[in-house]
Formats: C-alpha cells, structure tokens, sequence
C-alpha cells in the first residue's frame, strides 16, 4: 500500500525526464483543457507553467478580462496547455487535473496563490501547500493521493507537454496563439484588438 508519506518521498525524489516514449499500450489519454464555445471560428490557445511567474501575471490582469469578454460569452474557444520547466509545475498541473471539471478553478487558484506554494520550502512542504488550495477548491485528500501517485499519468502529461510544444516551437511562457498564429505574453488590448479582428468585427 502506498501512503501519502511514501508518496511524497517518491515524488521528492522525481525528476523531469529529457523525453518519454510511451508504448501504446501504456498510453494514458491527455484531456486538453477547454473553456468557451468548443464550435467558435477563433480559437486562443495559451501554453503556459504554474511555476511561471509572467504566467501568474497573466493570469492575474490579462485572463480575466479574456475570461469574462470572450470565454463565458461564447466567442471564443480557449485552449490552455501545460509546460513544465519542473517537478513543482507537473505536480500542479497532476492536481488541476484530479478533477476536469474544476481545472480551471484550481489552476486560478494556484495562479493566485503561487508565490505562496512554490517557495514553500522542500518538495514535500511544496506538495502539502498545493493539497490545501485543492481542498480549498473542492478535490478531497483521496482524490490527490489518486492523482499524485499515478505515474502513468505523470509520464503521458510530460510526452504530451514535450510532443505539443515541440510541434509548436514554444520556447518560453506564457505564449499565445490565436486561430494557429503565435504571441509572445501581451497586454490584454493588444490580445482583444487581434481576437476582434479574427471575429470579423
């Protein structure tokens, strides 16, 4: 039986790898990530890490006005994926995901609070910071361990991390794309201007 304690140990203990290969019957599917109308003519894709803290900044003033403009009002279709620079932002990104429903809950969270779990202190005071935002989100302890303990699951969200932003020469976040065309971190005007061009407006 694996307890949460030897659960932290192993994961202290992980590093990122260069790559992974998964064979196909080991393949574990990577939801991607989706807010908005899923059928909208534009779609705005961010790559970005929970460990970034221009990505904490785009979150913090560019998202939400993004969010509230063009995501709950239909107009768009807003993809976010991952990029892991480390240990720590694969583990956020593992508890975002416990619960696809509340991803982008808890991924505003640990945006908001990342100040806070990243500088916790060792890796496993730095997973304990993370569990009391997924609690506070509404996951329960169980539901992490589940998620924090499956390997298989680590291993498919690193290839599909690295297979993405290979395809799409993403080398630094966060990084935009809007309908396949590539951004550097913006302000939110500068972003609105180019999303209202694409709706025809």
């Amino acid at each position: 039986m694996i307890t949460r304690r030897t659960a932290l140990a192993t994961l202290a203990a992980t590093t990122l790898p260069a790559s992974i290969s998964l064979a196909q019957d080991d393949a574990v599917e990577v939801k991607e990530m989706i807010s908005g109308n899923p059928d909208s003519a534009v779609t705005v894709m961010e790559y970005a890490s929970f460990t970034c803290p221009h990505c904490a900044s785009f979150h913090a003033n560019t998202y939400p006005q993004l969010k509230a403009n063009y995501i709950d009002t239909n107009k768009i279709k807003f993809v976010y994926r991952d990029v892991y620079f480390d240990r720590f932002g694969l583990w956020a990104s593992m508890i975002a995901r416990c619960d696809d429903t509340k991803f982008f809950g808890v991924a505003d969270m640990l945006y908001k609070r990342q100040a806070e779990w990243s500088r916790a202190g060792d890796p496993a005071e730095v997973v304990a910071a993370m569990r009391k935002i997924g609690l506070l989100a509404g996951l329960t302890n169980q539901q992490m361990d589940d998620c924090l303990n499956n390997q298989k699951m680590a291993e498919a969200l690193v290839a599909r991390f690295q297979e993405t932003s290979t395809a799409d020469e993403v080398t630094s976040t966060p990084t935009l794309f809007v309908n396949g065309t590539k951004y550097s971190n913006m302000a939110y005007t500068e972003l609105a201007a180019i999303i209202e061009t694409e709706l025809g407006n």
